[in-house]
């Protein structure tokens, strides 16, 4: 019976790990956005995992895709798109509008 709860289990540990997200990291500092541009597979949701480094708050956003997200000075957060279609999605950080941009790439 034990065999059979840990072969269950890491069968689903498993499963778990292939239905992962694929994950990227944004970090906003000085009024930017980095990395500038990503490359991201088509028709897939994407994690972005936001890390302020600046000293004052953000506020990522791409209004097409309904994702936003405020953060604190020194905040790390995420958000998932919804999958995405082919072509460039333009996120900003609504504060710094002027430098604050990145794309990501959908392929």
């Amino acid at each position: 019976m034990l065999a059979a709860l840990l072969l269950l289990g890491a069968a689903w540990a498993a499963d778990s790990r292939a239905d992962a997200l694929p994950t990227f990291e944004v970090v906003a500092k000085d009024g930017r956005l980095l990395p500038e541009r990503i490359e991201v597979p088509t028709g897939k949701r994407i994690k972005l995992i936001i890390r302020n480094e600046g000293p004052g708050p953000i506020e990522f956003e791409n209004l097409d895709l309904r994702v936003e997200k405020v953060l604190a000075p020194g905040g790390t957060s995420f958000v998932v798109t919804p999958p995405l279609r082919p072509g460039t999605h333009t996120f900003i950080d609504e504060f710094h509008q002027e430098t604050g941009s990145m794309q990501l790439i959908a392929r």
